[in-house]
């Protein structure tokens, strides 16, 4: 499996790539692979100010509801327009088209509390 070493990662499988303090969130290979096929993903929290690890929105697979947890504090302020036409972007793209928010971080030090690639491929392992 692919976990790209210039992301983070979370227990719950979200990864995370920082640009200032401007974060990109999307989950992983490994969620998406457990997951299944994705037919419809629901994230209504634009503009919303939320804390790490609250539910951000959720993803649904042929099979399942899975919650999607945020990863850092901060605000939602854009979600991925290709996803409510396209949710199998998810599973054919994860780190790349398949992103599903960015948000502006309160605190981009949490960033470092997160897990690296090799920790994270540890965990799911």
């Amino acid at each position: 499996m692919n976990f790209p070493e210039e992301l983070k990662y979370t227990k719950d499988h979200e990864w995370v790539k920082l640009e200032g303090d401007m974060a990109t969130v999307g989950i992983t290979e490994f969620a998406q692979s457990e997951l299944g096929d994705i037919v419809y993903v629901d994230i209504d929290s634009k503009g919303k100010k939320l804390n790490a690890e609250e539910i951000f929105g959720t993803v649904e697979a042929v099979k399942t509801v899975s919650d999607l947890f945020l990863p850092l504090s901060g605000t939602i302020s854009e979600i991925n327009p290709a996803l409510a036409n396209q949710p199998e972007l998810v599973n054919a793209d994860p780190y790349g088209k398949g992103w599903m928010i960015k948000m502006n971080v309160d605190s981009v030090t949490d960033y470092d509390s997160l897990m690296t690639s090799d920790a994270y491929s540890k965990l799911v392992s």
